[in-house]
């Protein structure tokens, strides 16, 4: 289900759905807070199905794996059981080990939390920095979020 899509605010990115379960709510009944990580990296691990990169096989194939560096999150409005939140994940800076993604979740035209989340490229058996594989630097290139190549800046971080 790749979703390449114009959010409220009217930028484009690539868009997942989540529903709100019971399970992800708190005593108050509205999303616990730490659930919207939960609900980011859903969608980043979509956007790369997505990409055709499936983080399994990319591990038997190339012995990397991604993993999260460092988030910073800002939540903005609640959401509550039964809503559909919509998850709109972009990537910016793309390190020779790491991307940058920024992530926002909305309910309708509502902004509820937004994200920065860094995530680096690992050797699977040593747990250190390696280069983010080729055909994961192709698929950003070819725009498939959304982004024309010249907007995907890659540096040495």
């Amino acid at each position: 289900m790749t979703r390449l899509s114009s959010t409220p605010a009217g930028e484009t990115g690539f868009v997942w759905p989540v529903r709100v379960y019971y399970e992800d709510t708190d005593a108050g009944g509205i999303v616990f807070y730490a659930n919207y990580l939960k609900f980011f990296e859903r969608a980043r691990t979509e956007w790369l199905r997505a990409c055709d990169v499936e983080q399994q096989r990319l591990a038997q194939e190339s012995g990397v794996l991604f993993v999260v560096r460092s988030t910073a999150l800002d939540y903005l409005a609640p959401a509550r059981l039964d809503d559909i939140v919509t998850v709109v994940s972009r990537a910016g800076r793309v390190g020779r080990a790491s991307v940058d993604f920024t992530q926002q979740a909305w309910r309708g035209d509502t902004l509820l939390a937004t994200g920065a989340i860094r995530v680096g490229c690992v050797d699977q058996t040593a747990l250190r920095p390696a280069p983010v594989p080729a055909p994961v630097l192709a698929a950003l290139r070819r725009g498939l979020l959304g982004i024309d190549a010249g907007d995907v800046s890659t540096d040495n971080g």
